[in-house]
């Protein structure tokens, strides 16, 4: 008995072997600019999103606006992954898109050398994607600002692969997924594998990876995932178990795409400075729709 248990333990670690695996991934997520900038106050970062990462085993550095692209190129080398968060600051024109730009020209030329990059937008985000991969704005003005939706599920996404089917169910037919824009992208246009919300009439892509094409780890959701369990502020955020539970899968995916790349900093020293530990969060729930943003 004592040597099948060994042989099986053998055989688990061969196949198990962490190896091919990254279980320290650290993902950058963009700052922005803040709408009434004060000394050493003018970019900022929902605390809600760094929690969002952390919670699935990912520390956090922040990546700053109006860095040079020596600077981004450095950093881009050294974290797994990066997350461009939702916000109000322009998609065309800001140190947020500058960033996001540099980010998603360097993420793209990455996996196509077969170094395994992957790229989130949520919100304000999934629509700068939307963007630089199109060099145009393809929204429409949907004012689908304060609601929750359910989930229409039109093709298969690895995104949702590893969901439990009753939570799968829960999306499609609970109102679990909140959304706070303005302006959609029309069903009408075709990016990679979508997922649609409807409101109002307007029915909107709600979820995306990339084309299969490309197979990029390339995802977005206009929604937003991380406030159904870190922020409560507004009333239409959903905070069932099942929205919960969908904070935390979509979590997960993320972070278990990072957990794919292999970047790291050229040193402990390096790596300690960045993270954002060495920020401290503030309260702001009252008078905002973050519970805690972080000031840079």
């Amino acid at each position: 008995m004592f040597s099948l248990l060994l042989f099986i333990s053998l055989i688990n670690l061969l196949f198990c072997s962490p190896a091919a695996r990254n279980d320290e991934p650290i993902i950058g997520v963009l700052a922005q600019e803040v709408f009434s900038p004060k000394p050493n106050q003018t970019a900022y970062i929902a605390a809600s999103y760094v929690k969002f990462l952390e919670a699935a085993g990912a520390r956090v550095v922040p990546v700053m606006i109006n860095m040079t692209m020596e600077e981004y190129k450095t950093l881009f080398s050294s974290i797994n992954g990066v997350l461009y968060p939702g916000g109000g600051v322009s998609i065309i024109s800001s140190g947020y898109q500058r960033a996001a730009k540099a980010f998603y020209d360097l993420a793209i030329e990455a996996n196509k050398q077969g170094d395994y990059f992957p790229v989130w937008g949520t919100c304000l985000g999934f629509e700068q994607l939307m963007y630089l991969t199109s060099g145009k704005s393809l929204l429409s003005f949907t004012n689908t600002s304060g609601i929750a939706l359910p989930l229409n599920f039109t093709e298969g996404s690895r995104m949702f692969k590893a969901f439990p089917p009753e939570l799968m169910r829960a999306l499609s037919s609970e109102p679990l997924t909140e959304n706070s824009h303005h302006w959609s992208l029309a069903t009408s246009i075709s990016f990679g594998v979508v997922e649609q919300d409807s409101c109002h009439d307007y029915r909107f892509l709600s979820s995306l990876t990339s084309d299969p094409a490309y197979n990029y780890p390339i995802y977005g959701t206009q929604w937003h995932p991380e406030k159904n369990a870190f922020e409560w502020s507004r009333p239409y955020i959903p905070h069932s178990p099942s929205a919960v539970r969908t904070t935390f899968h979509m979590a997960e995916f993320f972070v278990g795409e990072a957990r794919k790349n292999f970047h790291k900093f050229p040193s402990k020293e390096e790596e300690d400075k960045a993270l954002i530990y060495n920020y401290n969060p503030v309260y702001t729930g009252a008078e905002s729709a973050f519970e805690q943003i972080y000031l840079f």
